[in-house]
């Protein structure tokens, strides 16, 4: 009786093969990574914190009247964000299923369950351009009724993004196990992909039981933010050095 191992995923950078190579899949991913950084940054905090006022909805039409070409390319960032995670999900699942193919495939899932969930919450931002906009709504609802409206439709855009965020907390757990146990990581990077991933479904969780959530959004903000943005903008410089080391045989 024989025993196989699998051997390493060392398809070549051929420009004419029909697959795409770990290392061309890291330059996709790291690139991926710098393009989410840069709109996720623009989108939520300048678009969407910057213009939406918690439990006002006067001010916050007023926000947007004067500066709807922004809100309407937070928007569009929004969207950005949802198509390429779609690419970078599929891309880090060919840089690590060589290692682990059945968790780098519930890594990609559970990834691509948070971009639906963005998908779906991007909806509620359609829905407040509409009430704000559409005449045939302004002939039959009063303007702070179409105020009251879009304003809950932007904070079911929150909450449907926070659902989504639980399952992206699970993507960067699995990613984080994967990122450990491999020798071309650090391990450190790992372990603190591990925590940003368990602090959003924390975050999640405190706000689905926790009455006075508001409370303590600031420290659960810092609690997601510090391990995310230094673990994912760790990981996406090493996937870019990935992609330009060169590739031994």
């Amino acid at each position: 009786m024989t025993t196989t191992t699998l051997a390493p995923d060392t398809r070549p950078d051929d420009p004419t093969s029909p697959h795409v190579s770990p290392r061309r899949a890291a330059l996709i991913a790291g690139v991926g990574y710098v393009l989410l950084f840069g709109l996720a940054v623009f989108a939520n905090f300048f678009v969407r914190e910057g213009l939406v006022v918690t439990d006002d909805a006067q001010a916050t039409a007023a926000n947007i009247a004067e500066s709807q070409t922004l809100f309407r390319f937070g928007l569009v960032a929004f969207l950005a964000i949802f198509l390429i995670d779609i690419v970078v999900a599929w891309a880090l699942h060919i840089v690590f299923r060589s290692q682990h193919h059945d968790l780098s495939l519930v890594a990609a899932w559970s990834r691509l369950v948070y971009t639906v969930f963005l998908g779906v919450a991007a909806i509620f931002f359609f829905q407040a351009l509409t009430l704000y906009d559409s005449a045939a709504v302004a002939d039959v609802m009063s303007a702070a009724e179409r105020n009251a409206q879009a304003l809950i439709g932007l904070e079911l855009f929150n909450s449907a993004w926070l659902i989504g965020l639980a399952a992206f907390g699970l993507h960067l757990i699995v990613l984080g196990f994967l990122v450990a146990r491999s020798i071309e990581t650090p391990r450190w990077l790992g372990y603190l992909m591990i925590a940003a991933g368990a602090a959003y479904i924390i975050d999640t969780t405190a706000y689905t039981v926790l009455a006075n959530y508001a409370d303590h959004a600031d420290a659960l903000l810092i609690m997601v933010a510090v391990p995310s943005v230094v673990a994912e903008g760790w990981f996406g410089l090493w996937l870019l050095t990935r992609a330009r080391r060169r590739r031994t045989v």
